[in-house]
Parts: structure tokens; C-alpha cells; sequence
């Protein structure tokens, strides 16, 4: 049996977050169907889980770093990167506001992590998640946090009488969230956030004590007795049949009339969430104008650094104002009626078969989205964790998915997301590619009219006979397959291994396409970074056609990507 910790060091923070994750993981399917406040939209579950995977993952490249394992990183890089993870991969108004509960954690955290320290960091959180929100409501995930805190504070012993305190707090406050909120006392649930919080909580129990909470039994009804001693929030209600003639249990939340929680009229019609690089004073002058724009403003970050999320009628005037408060990026909008489906009392029928494609830049996406595949962009830097591909298989809603992952280091990722999907009754074929060029080869031949085998059998013929090169720069000095390389020389790369050093972008780019194109080829496709003039494209063109007859080339913009150029060869 492992060693209890007896504070929260950079292991248990680890730990934390794997059970977490877990946690999230077993209780989202219902988590997202008690999810009627703010918008009856059935993804608060979703968005917890993929906040708490983007956290995790953040923790894991923490500990990568210690490559001898000798030794384990200092407590505050952990909870820091815990809270930075969450900040950069807050999904939704509920991930959102946990992404900023573990950031007033952390803030604490770093100074050390035993009883004294967490009753800080829990209240500390509190008030930052209120803080962040324009317009805090009680009886949601904030009255639940603030409960936690408040149970806490009132404990003087060890971190696990001061965990036990604030979960069970936590839990409490949990079952009063229907009295609080009216939407919730009609839909007979309690709320979706604050659910999320306390299996966040309970895994920070078992962190600590070495036992999950004692999980409560449910009755007949999908109603649950009052919980003592821990009883889990599995037990609460998630239908049932309260007063005022709210449907039976087991009718799923898109099937009931939809309430807005303030005069029964529709919400706005976008979810507006972007990354934000601002100032203070820049950030606090966004707040007042999106706060004019529409509802469930929630800012959350600091330092320079800020998640900001917001339900409006104008995205454009939303991502606007973030334009003008300072860059903007990884901007996410969601029409509710069409994509999040929050018009879900009338659900269209689930397509035969998509396309799910992970690409390295916008560039790619717009061309894959004009293909009829869903995609799913890769930033550099910011591979998508599994919770995001199978995010992107249920948005393809249909009952065939062919998955593309177009990364070898995304294969055991791609893998389990497939896994989960087919848990969903959801058939997907993961067609194991290695680069985008694959990718966009693998599509060109898909035809959603033959086989489902038939189909993937095709399209992974495509991929394999497709060839792969990218053109990298050198970071440090460093042996290659090549030889020695230099900062800041031109790397080509072939099928993943270093074949080609050259001092600059154009004629390493010749000397990869002479390489590929000697075994043969029929077609070669580039595609060009933003900052790769069109010029370049021309050239290599050209190169192609005066030394190898009958080879075609087709040029793409990817956009931002990682590599200035890709090149692939069918």
C-alpha cells in the first residue's frame, strides 16, 4: 500500500489529479445530464473532465522532467503547472470556474501543502472563483466551493480531518443547491458544477486518506436519502418526479422544456471562450464591455494570462473587444442551437459516417472542414488530449467514425478516444497516420457511400502509400541520423528521422523532394507555414516538374503550424 502523504507535495498534487480525472471520468455521462443552469446544454460533465485532463497533463510534463525519477519536482512547479494546465484547457462555464478554484489553490499551494495551508488555499479559491464570475448566482458550483471553504476553516487538526471537513461541506451544500436555485428545483437535480466540484473534492480524499468517500445508495427513484458521513454525491437526485410536473426520471434533460433561469425567455445564441494576453487594467475594461454583451461572464487568470468565457448573441463583437484588450487566441465559438445542441427537443438523426481529422493549423482545418471531415487543430506546443478527440467524435454525430489522428506520438491518445466513443455505441476506425499529408491523402479517397470496411481499408491504403517529410529548425546543437547539426539549421525530415541539414529553407526543401521523388511518386503535396512566402511553393513547383515528369504538385495553406513547410509523396 502506498505512503499516505501527510501534506499535499508534488506526488500527491500528481495523484490528485489522476484520481480526479477518474473521477470525472465515471460520473460525466451523468453529470451531463443533470445539466440544466446555465444553459441546458448536457456538457458540464464533458467540460469538467477535459479541464481536469488538460491540468493532469500539465502535472505529467512537470515529472517528465526529472528524467532519473531520483528525485520529484518541488510542490510548487507541480501545483502551479496543475493550475496553468487548467487555466490554458478550461472548457465551458464550469471549467472555467474550476480552472480558477485551482489557481487561488495553487497561489497557497506553492508555500507549502499541509492543514493550515489548505484551509487557506480552499478559502483563497473560494473567493477567486466569485471574484471571477460577474454575476454569482447561489446554488451553483460557487455556493458549493465557498461551503468546502467554510467547512474547513473551522478545522484546527491534520490535512485529513481538514480534507474530510471540506468535502463533506462540499456535499452538503451540493444537496441545498436545489432549494437555492429554482431551475434546479424544477428539473429535480442538484447542480451540475457543484456535482463536478465535489467528485474533485472526494479525489483530493483519496489522495489523502487512501479511501474513496463511502458512495450512498440510490433509491427507486432516482432520489437519494439525505447524505451522512460522506455519502457520495452519486446518490443525489438526477430525476425522479419533484412538484411542478417535471418529467419522470430517465427523460433526458434535452427532453424537457428548457428554463432560463431568469424570466423563461431564450439565452444568447454563442458561447464566446478564448485565451486572452492582457494587462490588468486592459482585462478590467474587457469585463465591463462584455459584461454589456451578453451573460455567464466568467474571466479568470492573471499574470499576463486570462481564459475568458461568455454566452453572447454577437460573437464577433466578443472576440472584437478581446482584440482590443490584446491577443486573443485559441478562440472557441459555439452556436448553442446547432453545434452544443441546446435546442435538443428536436434532434436530427445521427449521420451515417464522418471524418474526424487532427491537423496542425487553421489553414488545414478550414480545408478539411470544406471535405465534410470534423476537425480537431493541434497547436504547437498543444497536442489534444484524448477528452478533445472524443469531444470531436460525438460533434461529428454519426454512428461511423474514422479517426485520424496524423501524429505517431498521438496513436495511444487517438486510441483511447476511439475506446471511449465505442462505449457510446459509437463505431470508429482509427486509421493510424503519422503526419498530416496522410491525413489530407486518407480523405481524398473517403467516400461515405461504399463499406464502412471497405472505406477505412481505402483510406488507410492512401495514407500508407503516402510518403511524409517536414522541414523543422534546429533548436540546439545535436547528433542526427543526418550527422552533427547547429542552432538554427534546416532540418528535413523524412518519415520522422532526420535525412537532410541544410542552411536554408529553399534548398533543403529541394534536396528532401530529390530524396522522396527517387523511389518514384505520382503526386506531391506542400503544404506552406503563414510565414512561407507563396514564392517558395512556386519554386518547388517548378523544381518538381523540370526534374521529374508526370509528378504533380498541389499546394495548401496550413496556417500556424509547427513546421514552416510539409511535403508528402503518393
Amino acid at each position: 500500500m502506498p505512503q499516505l502523504p501527510d501534506d499535499l507535495d508534488a506526488v500527491a498534487v500528481r495523484t490528485w489529479c489522476s484520481l480526479a480525472l477518474e473521477a470525472l471520468g465515471r460520473e460525466r455521462a451523468e453529470i451531463d445530464a443533470i445539466n440544466v443552469y446555465p444553459i441546458a446544454d448536457g456538457d458540464t460533465g464533458t467540460n469538467l473532465y477535459l479541464t481536469v485532463e488538460s491540468a493532469a497533463a500539465a502535472v505529467e510534463a512537470v515529472f517528465a522532467a526529472y528524467e532519473t525519477g531520483a528525485t520529484a519536482p518541488a510542490t510548487a512547479d507541480a501545483v502551479r503547472a496543475m493550475a496553468h494546465g487548467a487555466l490554458i484547457g478550461a472548457r465551458g462555464n464550469s471549467g472555467t470556474i474550476l480552472a480558477q478554484l485551482l489557481r487561488g489553490m495553487a497561489g497557497v499551494l506553492a508555500d507549502g501543502g499541509d492543514a493550515a495551508h489548505l484551509r487557506l488555499a480552499l478559502t483563497r479559491a473560494a473567493d477567486a472563483a466569485r471574484q471571477a464570475v460577474a454575476h454569482p448566482v447561489e446554488g451553483t458550483v460557487l455556493t458549493v466551493a465557498a461551503a468546502a471553504s467554510e467547512a474547513a476553516a473551522g478545522e484546527e487538526s491534520d490535512l485529513r480531518t481538514v480534507v474530510h471537513a471540506a468535502y463533506d461541506g462540499a456535499l452538503a451544500a451540493l444537496a441545498k443547491t436545489p432549494e437555492q436555485l429554482a431551475v434546479l428545483g424544477r428539473a429535480g437535480v442538484v447542480d451540475a458544477g457543484g456535482r463536478g466540484l465535489v467528485a474533485v473534492l472526494g479525489a483530493l480524499v483519496e489522495t489523502v486518506t487512501g479511501q474513496a468517500p463511502v458512495r450512498g445508495p440510490r433509491t427507486a427513484h432516482g432520489k437519494a436519502p439525505t447524505p451522512v458521513d460522506g455519502g457520495s454525491v452519486v446518490g443525489l437526485p438526477v430525476g425522479g418526479t419533484p412538484a411542478g410536473g417535471v418529467p419522470e426520471a430517465g427523460v433526458p434533460v434535452g427532453e424537457r422544456p428548457l428554463d432560463c433561469p431568469e424570466d423563461g425567455v431564450a439565452g444568447p445564441a454563442f458561447e464566446v471562450i478564448y485565451l486572452l494576453e492582457a494587462g490588468d487594467e486592459q482585462v478590467a475594461r474587457l469585463r465591463t464591455r462584455l459584461d454589456a454583451l451578453g451573460d455567464s461572464l466568467v474571466v479568470v487568470g492573471g499574470d499576463g494570462l486570462w481564459h475568458v468565457h461568455v454566452h453572447v448573441d454577437d460573437a464577433g463583437a466578443a472576440v472584437e473587444a478581446g482584440v482590443e484588450a490584446g491577443r486573443p487566441y485559441r478562440i472557441r465559438i459555439t452556436h448553442f442551437a446547432t453545434e452544443s445542441g441546446h435546442d435538443l427537443r428536436v434532434q436530427a438523426e445521427p449521420a451515417q459516417r464522418a471524418v474526424v481529422v487532427v491537423v496542425p493549423g487553421d489553414g488545414l482545418a478550414g480545408l478539411c472542414t470544406e471535405a465534410g471531415a470534423t476537425t480537431v487543430i493541434a497547436r504547437p506546443g498543444e497536442p489534444p488530449a484524448s477528452g478533445e478527440l472524443v469531444d470531436a467524435i460525438r460533434r461529428a454525430h454519426a454512428r461511423e467514425v474514422v479517426l485520424l489522428p496524423n501524429d505517431a506520438a498521438l496513436r495511444h491518445t487517438a486510441a483511447a478516444a476511439a475506446e471511449q466513443a465505442r462505449t457510446e455505441g459509437v463505431r470508429v476506425a482509427l486509421v493510424p497516420t503519422r503526419a498530416a499529408v496522410q491525413g489530407i491523402a486518407a480523405l481524398a479517397v473517403h467516400e461515405p457511400d461504399r463499406g464502412f470496411d471497405e472505406d477505412v481499408v481505402a483510406m488507410t491504403a492512401a495514407a500508407g502509400a503516402t510518403r511524409y517529410a517536414e522541414l523543422a529548425v534546429a533548436e540546439r546543437q545535436s547528433w542526427t541520423m543526418a550527422g552533427i547539426c547547429q542552432a538554427g539549421d534546416i532540418l528535413g525530415l523524412i518519415d520522422g528521422d532526420v535525412a537532410v541539414i541544410g542552411a536554408d529553407v529553399p534548398a533543403t526543401a529541394r534536396t528532401v523532394l530529390d530524396r522522396m521523388l527517387a523511389a518514384g511518386g505520382e503526386l506531391v503535396t506542400l503544404v506552406l507555414g503563414e510565414d512561407v512566402p507563396d514564392s517558395l511553393a512556386d519554386a518547388l513547383e517548378e523544381h518538381v516538374r523540370e526534374g521529374h515528369l508526370a509528378v504533380d504538385t498541389v499546394i495548401y495553406r496550413g496556417g500556424h503550424q509547427r513546421a514552416p513547410l510539409l511535403i508528402g509523396v503518393e
